[in-house]
């Protein structure tokens, strides 16, 4: 699909002052736009206009487009709208914090999620809830005995299971319909943070009935090809109707009087004010054109690419990678690798990588420390050390690992511009004199300055 993204071949300059195709091995955390994408919104943006409720033909065009990117979302996992609905919120972060508030559960209850999830789907359960950890086992995996055991314990007072369907620091793809047939067993509902998931595999919440059906989904724009600033909360209408919103205002009501409050239906109530029209309609189209090209032909190709990236990386003195490290076991992850290289500061590798060879990847923690914690197994002293320094205002030596992550359109040149970078940086050849900044932790190529202005500028004012 590089055909199909928006920049594919733009060039970027490095630090010797030259100019090289950019690489983008960072998508895990957010994806290019694909080329529709980028055309559908400027179709549309002669025509933009408030949605619902407006009469001129501008607006009754932008509501319908709106109302059928509800409809498409809901197709692209398997929604039965007929007892969904799609809710349109900024991000898969904001769709949990809303089940979080949302969620029919007295304060009583608890919630199990897992030690390997995103701070996304962590924090906002453990400041609703009380919330028990599945653990993971050494190579960062799923333990389902412990799971099994946790639903056995709180058996009765289960609020909800919420568990990521792709790690995004491993990559670990969870059999989330063979859990969920354990949960509704236990008697209560699961949601599957699919924001790493969505881009990469089919998804199906299945039918109502179903043993495995899924109760609820978050999903992301920004990671599946439609950075505008949308996602997505999928669940039933059920569990929103009989309540008032978390957020109120314009477009959640259907009467207001002095000492009354009516409010609107599925998914109204729970898109309080003037909706992000534009990153909904994105979101839409890329939806469409994942399923246009066929997840199952996605995935064969991440999944021949992570074999190849984790061949690779086998031949590479002093590179440890994490989670799966066996290539025929590619098709059990999302293509997500973590790696470290011995003797080099992760945020120093992945400086290099992008100030020298024009090759962008990401480093640290990946928004779920207790996970990245737990498999470079640490000691409790050197967490504490962590801690106390980090407290203190320096994230200079902090832990952490490089990840490289794989979008539809990554390729073998891809996979081969991070290896000879690794490469030149084992064998001490790159040219740039770096320093850290304690407050932030990165490092920094000394006596440069990026020149943006040269590529994006705030426009003049007409």
């Amino acid at each position: 699909m590089r055909d199909c993204i928006y920049g594919i071949d733009r060039k970027v300059p490095l630090l010797d002052g030259s100019l090289v195709r950019y690489v983008n091995l960072d998508n895990a955390a957010s994806t290019p736009p694909l080329k529709n994408v980028v055309d559908g919104i400027n179709a549309l943006a002669p025509y933009y206009s408030s949605v619902h409720r407006g009469t001129g033909f501008k607006s009754r065009l932008c509501t319908e487009a709106y109302d059928r990117a509800h409809e498409i979302i809901a197709r692209f996992v398997g929604a039965d709208m007929s007892t969904n609905t799609v809710i349109f919120v900024k991000n898969a972060t904001e769709a949990i914090n809303k089940l979080a508030h949302r969620l029919k559960a007295t304060s009583d209850k608890v919630v199990i999620t897992t030690g390997m999830e995103h701070h996304s789907n962590d924090l906002p359960w453990r400041y609703n809830y009380r919330t028990f950890y599945v653990r993971t086992t050494a190579d960062g995996r799923f333990d389902e005995d412990h799971f099994d055991s946790l639903l056995e314990e709180h058996k009765g007072k289960i609020a909800l299971v919420a568990i990521t369907g792709a790690s995004n620091v491993t990559g670990y793809i969870q059999p989330i319909h063979h859990l969920a047939e354990k949960v509704h067993k236990a008697g209560t509902k699961i949601m599957i943070d699919a924001a790493q998931l969505a881009p990469h595999r089919e998804i199906d919440m299945r039918s109502d009935d179903d043993p495995g059906h899924l109760d609820f989904i978050a999903i992301a724009g920004h990671k599946m090809y439609a950075p505008y600033g949308t996602g997505a909360l999928i669940g039933p209408k059920s569990e929103f109707i009989d309540s008032a919103p978390d957020y109120c205002g314009g477009g959640t009501v259907s009467v207001v009087t002095p000492d009354e409050v009516y409010w609107a239906g599925m998914p109204d109530r729970d898109e309080a004010g003037s909706p992000n029209v534009m990153g909904a309609i994105a979101m839409a189209i890329a939806a469409e054109a994942l399923m246009n090209k066929g997840l199952d032909n996605i995935a064969e190709h991440e999944r021949e690419l992570t074999s190849y990236a984790l061949e690779k990386l086998r031949a590479i003195e002093g590179i440890t990678v994490y989670g799966e490290t066996d290539p025929s076991k590619a098709s059990e992850k999302v293509g997500v690798i973590p790696f470290n290289l011995k003797g080099t500061d992760h945020a120093l590798l992945a400086a290099i990588a992008g100030y020298e060879c024009g090759v962008g990847v990401r480093n640290g923690c990946f928004c779920a420390h207790p996970y990245v914690v737990d498999i470079l197994n640490l000691k409790d002293s050197e967490i504490s050390k962590w801690r106390s320094q980090f407290l203190k205002g320096d994230k200079s030596g902090m832990p952490g690992m490089v990840r490289m992550s794989f979008g539809c359109y990554s390729n073998h040149d891809d996979v081969n511009r991070l290896i000879d970078a690794l490469n030149m940086i084992r064998n001490h050849e790159y040219r740039g004199s770096y320093h850290q900044i304690p407050e932030t932790g990165e490092f920094l190529p000394k006596n440069y300055t990026d020149d943006f202005t040269s590529y994006w500028d705030y426009p003049d004012s007409y």
